[in-house]
């Protein structure tokens, strides 16, 4: 018993010695005599120049955050001074980074197990110089020596610490050159109330009306125990170019930065202006090594959507100026990350928008898919989509495209090369669309899908006066130039409803129906059309045609017409119909009838969209001896811009010359026909004015 017990005692004695000679050897050892075989190893493991010009310490202090006895072993706190990182010989600057002193903390007990347990690093003085030259090479690429045999020792990290620090990014790749500093606030800042004023400010930044579209327990940053008792401990600032564009912001951190730790959340609060829009953001980052907890409150806001694109890398639309408000959260790994914009609501002009969207990276090209609505949407804000607006609007969205003074149609070139970055997969509805004193539509739906470079809008689908349109189109941008195809059908369209305004309009039970075909090549509304082939089939019955309707619809040159052919009084139309084809821009009238009680007035000639020209013949022919204001035909010449609407030499074709005229139409009639919808039990006049002109005889038979 006695022998145990002596063998006992000298086990813990020895222990003890070879503790006290532990303490000893770290505390009182010269720890400089190592830099050399420290510069060594390390260098050839990073593949860069690495040194310690100041002296290395070391000192023993306890752990109190350890439970139990474990809380009075002492642990050994290394600190190593003036630490360089040496560039590349084709950089600008000489070091990629440089720290005043380095401190760490290593736990012992796990060394036992061969486990470096490091639970914290503390930088002070960080300066980091990165660089990135035209060709790709960047000195921030670390390669780390290959080592075949897997060691038995395991490194882990616990938190990073920082007092001050200059981080610089010259990139000539992308045309960036930032500048970041970081400095202690003078007192630590509670989350929730750097949280509440982030939220305050950057509403105020994008506008006050997102805010009050936004459901804020829906886009609320992490309220979790663990981000309550976080603080915010410094601020930073970045001024500078990103991609050519000026870049300044402000922000504030965390002062700990845990690498490994799934539950310690690290507070971000941000508010950056690059060119003309605005990034805000403010929340927790936990788990940074894979960011799988990323939960912030976020505002986009700019002149234009498609501005977003530098910055995100996501295809977006040109939209007159916007702003939104939602919740980001993220898993970014290796082999792919995810990406999600949940429960935003915002304006994009006067209109409002909503919704989810997710971003998935890791195939061959990124992949964005969601679902986006939206309660009123005004028909004005839809301009920007096709470059339409003024001049001023147009700069404001950031188009440089001058529109020519003797050219209508949008020359605004469409971003087609964007659309091959990027895959969608996304629905979106409007419950009301706005356009004041024209137009009513009802709602608009459409699956956006955009694969390999080709986007589709199908099925499309809008509610308007009291009918449906309902269609699809095809833009493939992988041809040059882009390729674009529509088919829209309009059905059963409310002439009272179309025209709610005007009051002639309001006892007609007429109804538009036609179809639109179209397939053209070009990158603007302009080269579009230019160029298009495709078909216009147009029904109109039992309407109203006013000076006032005329206006309201932007048809000038319409406008002078009828004024010339009935004077300024109402005119009761009968039927409208309408077939024209194009072929390389240019659309030939094959019928054009507008049948009324007086007379019917037929037109023909063509439409060139390739010139931006009409040459338009127009032939009113009397019913019998009713009076007429106009006995002569008219002509429709010039551009688009710059119209001429004046009269032919020669009298009002009569009745008898005019039914040999009419018959010419009997084909085209025959083919509108199947564009007539059945009217319930109503008479429509269209069907009949189609028949007679198909049943017409021909013209050596009339009498």
């Amino acid at each position: 018993m006695r022998l145990s017990l002596k063998i006992l005692a000298w086990i813990v004695g020895v222990l003890i010695v070879l503790v006290i000679v532990l303490v000893l050897f770290v505390a009182l050892f010269n720890w400089n005599r190592l830099k050399p075989t420290i510069d060594e190893k390390v260098s050839a493991a990073i593949g860069k120049p690495f040194t310690i010009d100041g002296d290395i310490s070391a000192a023993w202090s306890r752990e109190p955050s350890e439970p139990g006895l474990r809380s009075l072993m002492p642990w050994p706190t290394f600190t190593a001074r003036k630490i360089r990182i040496g560039n590349p010989t084709w950089t600008k600057q000489p070091q990629l980074l440089q720290v005043d002193a380095l401190t760490f903390r290593i736990s012992p007990l796990p060394l036992l197990l061969h486990h470096i347990h490091v639970p914290s690093v503390q930088l002070s003085g960080l300066q980091v110089d990165l660089e990135r030259d035209s060709k790709g090479q960047a000195n921030w690429d670390i390669h780390l020596q290959d080592n075949s045999q897997p060691s038995s020792w395991k490194l882990s990290l616990g938190t990073i610490g920082l007092d001050k620090g200059q981080i610089a990014l010259d990139d000539a790749q992308t045309h960036s050159k930032l500048q970041i500093g970081i400095t202690p606030l003078q007192h630590a800042m509670p989350y929730e109330q750097v949280v509440a004023q982030a939220t305050s400010t950057s509403r105020a930044d994008v506008g006050h009306d997102v805010g009050r579209m936004v459901d804020s327990n829906q886009t609320h940053p992490d309220v979790s125990s663990h981000a309550k008792h976080t603080a915010y401990q410094f601020a930073w600032t970045v001024s500078g170019t990103y991609k050519g564009t000026p870049v300044d912001g402000s922000g504030k951190s965390g002062a700990v930065l845990a690498l490994e730790s799934t539950t310690q959340p690290f507070p971000i609060q941000a508010r950056v202006h690059i060119d003309t829009s605005t990034i805000a953001v403010v929340g927790t980052l936990t788990d940074p090594m894979h960011l799988s907890a990323l939960n912030m409150r976020v505002w986009f806001a700019g002149t234009s959507m498609a501005k977003l694109y530098p910055i995100l890398g996501i295809t977006l639309p040109d939209t007159p100026p916007f702003a939104t408000e939602g919740h980001l959260s993220a898993e970014v790994h290796m082999q792919g990350s995810r990406y999600s914009y949940r429960n935003f609501r915002g304006r994009v002009g006067g209109s409002d928008i909503g919704g989810n969207l997710q971003v998935v990276t890791g195939g061959q090209r990124m992949k964005l898919t969601g679902d986006l609505h939206s309660q009123l949407l005004r028909f004005a804000d839809l301009g920007a989509l096709v470059g339409a607006g003024s001049q001023t609007q147009k700069e404001q969205r950031g188009d440089t495209t001058p529109q020519p003074g003797n050219k209508a149609l949008p020359v605004e070139q469409f971003h087609t090369n964007r659309l091959q970055t990027m895959d969608a997969d996304v629905t979106f509805e409007a419950a009301r669309i706005e356009r004041p004193n024209s137009l009513p539509i009802n709602a608009v739906s459409t699956h956006i899908r955009l694969d390999n470079g080709v986007l589709k809008l199908d099925p499309l689908h809008a509610g308007v006066a009291g009918g449906t349109i309902d269609g699809n189109v095809q833009m493939d941008s992988t041809t040059q130039p882009m390729r674009t195809a529509l088919d829209l059908r309009a059905r059963r369209l409310q002439l009272k409803q179309m025209f709610p305004t005007v009051q002639s309009m309001q006892n007609s039970f007429g109804e538009l129906n036609g179809d639109i075909t179209m397939n053209g090549a070009g990158s603007s509304v302009s080269g579009l059309l230019s160029n298009a082939d495709g078909e216009v089939k147009l029904l109109m019955d039992n309407g109203v045609i006013s000076k006032t309707l005329l206006e309201l619809a932007g048809l000038n040159v319409a406008n002078v017409v009828v004024r010339k052919l009935f004077g300024d009084q109402d005119v009761k139309i009968n039927c409208l119909a309408v077939d024209m084809t194009g072929k390389e821009g240019v659309f030939t009238s094959h019928l054009f009838v507008l049948d009324t009680s007086d007379a019917t007035v037929n037109v023909d000639g063509t439409i060139n969209f390739h010139d931006e020209r009409m040459d338009l013949n127009i032939v009113p022919h009397t019913k019998g001896l009713r009076v007429f204001s106009l006995r002569s035909p008219l002509y429709v010449k010039g551009t688009f811009k710059d119209p001429d609407v004046g009269v032919k030499p020669g009298p009002l074709i009569l009745r008898g010359a005019g039914a040999a005229a009419l018959a010419a139409l009997a084909a085209p009639a025959a083919a509108l026909l199947a564009v007539v919808v059945p009217s319930h039990g109503q008479q429509n006049n269209c069907q009949q004015v189609l028949t007679q002109l198909r049943n017409a005889p021909p013209p050596g038979k009339v009498k």
